[in-house]
């Protein structure tokens, strides 16, 4: 595989950029060698700059669920363009993302539109605080909800694969109201409660996908549900990544689960950087100008993203492409499990919905301690092998696989011949 030019522009870019690089694990750090850089995209397949051509398992870590420049999406951004890129003020189609929003979450009377997955989380967590009177929130080990101090502690996916406990800078005053419990272990939140009483929320992703793909069993998430109601805390779920990727809305239904204050991005902005946070009106009423909770941004509600996002949610609706996410799943779940059969490769595969993930660990992953048995050094071997095999994957062992609508039977063909190929590669080590 030639990466000529990739090369020449990590040299470059180290110059101005930190690592060549505007997110960590972009930098390849886990899997060894340095980054690609891509080039340009459409439909299934990614490109990068000496022409290297790749099923996008990536699908910039989920928001493009239907495929790279799907014609209605592109042609609706077009038409925003040509009306002008930012007004820093209200538009129509704000009122009708923030409908197809409300309308698929169950308990969503309002939603407020931000322009990252980390601000809507930190306004959440502000939101939950100032419903409450109280400071301390819960979150999970393992389970990554943006870069904001308290939450930057026994967080997964970039520090996970970085091998950092924490991140520099954050000083011990930021994360002393965060408490630590692990995930699908129910009696781990408990004994929070039972030593303090001043718990605000319980942060989670329903289904994780930062320390890979994790489902939270019955009994510990309506556990959790059950505990906030019973000790006066709200449920927040992190569902800027499974948000629209299960069903049209988010995981809760699926798990059968209703949060208080979700979180929403990715799949929201149709590839154009936006989040989200909704909850009922009560809570909501919170927020400026309603309530004493501010938050602002210039930005939030750029009229550019709100077109990209009410076309990818319309086609979505359209195509209602969830029973065939689950189809393609098994799939591809299957060609892991029989390729690592057949060449000794132990490995464990979870799904849910247009997520996938194999472990390379013979444990069954249901926290990030099982999920940190897996051998890493076993995953960059079948990265690697996988990109030469033309699959662009994240470049962590604990990043969630993602489908788009555009993977149909050409491309389950190839990824079929790159899985074999790649876990050849694995079991002759």
């Amino acid at each position: 595989m030639n990466t000529k030019n990739s090369e020449k522009l990590y040299k470059k870019g180290c110059e101005n950029l930190v690592g060549a690089v505007n997110s960590p694990v972009r930098a390849f750090a886990s899997v060894g060698g340095n980054p690609l850089f891509i080039d340009k995209a459409k439909g299934a397949y990614i490109k990068d700059v000496d022409g290297n051509k790749y099923i996008d398992m990536v699908l910039s870590y989920g928001p493009m669920i239907l495929g790279h420049r799907n014609k209605n999406v592109e042609k609706a951004v077009a038409q925003a363009l040509k009306k002008g890129y930012s007004f820093g003020a209200s538009t129509h189609a704000e009122i009708k993302l923030a409908k197809l929003v409300c309308d698929a979450f169950p308990g969503m009377d309002k939603v407020r539109f931000v322009n990252s997955g980390t601000e809507a989380v930190l306004s959440a967590i502000r939101l939950a605080r100032a419903h409450t009177n109280r400071d301390k929130i819960v979150k999970f080990s393992g389970c990554y909800h943006g870069h904001m101090d308290a939450m930057l502690v026994a967080a997964g996916s970039g520090l996970a694969t970085l091998s950092l406990p924490g991140s520099k800078g954050v000083p011990a005053q930021a994360v002393e109201n965060t408490l630590i419990a692990e995930y699908n272990n129910l009696e781990s939140v408990k004994a929070h409660f039972e030593k303090n009483d001043d718990i605000a929320a319980v942060i989670l992703e329903p289904v994780t996908g930062n320390m890979g793909v994790v489902e939270p069993t019955q009994e510990f998430i309506q556990g959790i549900r059950e505990l906030t109601k019973e000790k006066g805390a709200l449920l927040i779920c992190d569902e800027v990544m499974t948000g629209f990727r299960s069903q049209f809305g988010g995981a809760q239904e699926l798990i059968g689960v209703q949060a208080d204050i979700t979180c929403l991005g990715k799949v929201i902005g149709g590839g154009f950087p936006v989040g989200a946070y909704g909850a009922s009106d009560e809570i909501m009423s919170n927020v400026a100008p309603l309530g004493g909770m501010y938050q602002a941004g210039t930005l939030s509600g750029n009229p550019i993203a709100m077109a990209a996002g009410i076309s990818t949610l319309t086609e979505l609706q359209k195509q209602n492409p969830y029973d065939q996410f689950n189809e393609v799943a098994e799939k591809v779940e299957g060609m892991l499990l029989t390729s690592a059969n057949k060449y000794g490769v132990e490995l464990t595969v979870n799904r849910f919905g247009s997520m996938i993930n194999p472990f390379f660990t013979n444990k069954e992953v249901t926290n990030f301690t099982d999920a940190q048995t897996s051998d890493t050094d076993k995953f960059a071997k079948f990265f690697w092998a996988m990109m030469e095999n033309g699959v662009f994957l994240p470049p962590s062992q604990f990043e969630a696989w993602f489908l788009s609508t555009e993977i149909k039977e050409v491309e389950l063909e190839k990824l079929s011949v790159a899985i074999d190929k790649s876990m050849g590669v694995v079991g002759s080590l």
